[in-house]
């Protein structure tokens, strides 16, 4: 059975969701993302997708006492990401709560780093987020398309010992129409021993479905959530 993870995104302190990652497409959905997290925990869930918008779009952590308020006010187990760029933010984000982090532009602008952050905090702390763009991988925000294919990006991190990978297809996110299947179908048809976080589109209970019946281990949630398109109370069957 596939795990829902809720997503939690901030900006200036607040839970907020994007559309496509365009930062002028904001909205605010709450001034305070702990207790946006207790609804979560309360319904269930175990697990929260947090990202430091802030961070990810200045290049450094921003947004750490939120991530400790969220973390001392409930036991979810908070994957976090956001301008993270060195040990100590990842040091920092571990120290305020989160197990595990996620991230993105230096698992491809500094290989050499990613194996090292594998070797310090192993790979059951380290998640990379794959975001796509036409099957190529986009960085810093998604405000930086690359020239890598989403394929042989994967290659090269299970060959560098990395577990687990969000994939995004920004072209999805925050569209409510639904996730990228077929970037997902041959992802795993590639690599089926791939631990992959389906994210970016999810709209109802069937595309939850559609996604775990593909074989993704777990999915993350935002807007269908706070647009009322799935109500909390119809997790449950997601979380046991």
């Amino acid at each position: 059975m596939i795990r829902i993870i809720p997503a939690i995104d901030i900006i200036d302190g607040k839970c907020v969701r994007l559309a496509y990652g365009d930062f002028s497409q904001k909205v605010v959905y709450d001034e305070s993302p702990a207790e946006v997290a207790k609804k979560f925990e309360d319904a269930g869930i175990k697990r929260l997708h947090m990202v430091d918008l802030d961070g990810a779009k200045q290049g450094k952590v921003v947004n750490f006492k939120v991530l400790e308020e969220v973390a001392s006010k409930t036991n979810l187990v908070i994957d976090f990401g956001g301008g993270i760029k060195t040990s100590e933010d990842i040091t920092l984000a571990l120290d305020n709560g989160a197990h595990m982090i996620s991230t993105g532009s230096i698992a491809f602008k500094n290989r050499d780093l990613l194996k090292e952050w594998l070797k310090i905090f192993g790979a059951e702390k380290i998640i990379v987020a794959a975001d796509t763009k036409n099957e190529k991988i986009a960085v810093s925000g998604w405000q930086e398309e690359t020239s890598i294919n989403i394929y042989d990006c994967i290659q090269s991190l299970l060959e560098d010992g990395v577990k687990q990978v969000i994939c995004t297809d920004i072209s999805k996110d925050g569209s409510l129409a639904g996730p990228a299947k077929d970037l997902y179908k041959k992802i795993l048809q590639r690599y089926p021993t791939l631990h992959l976080i389906a994210s970016g589109g999810i709209s109802s209970l069937q595309d939850i479905e559609d996604v775990d019946h593909i074989g993704c281990k777990e999915v993350i949630v935002g807007k269908a959530i706070y647009e009322g398109r799935i109500a909390l109370n119809e997790l449950t069957r997601f979380t046991l």
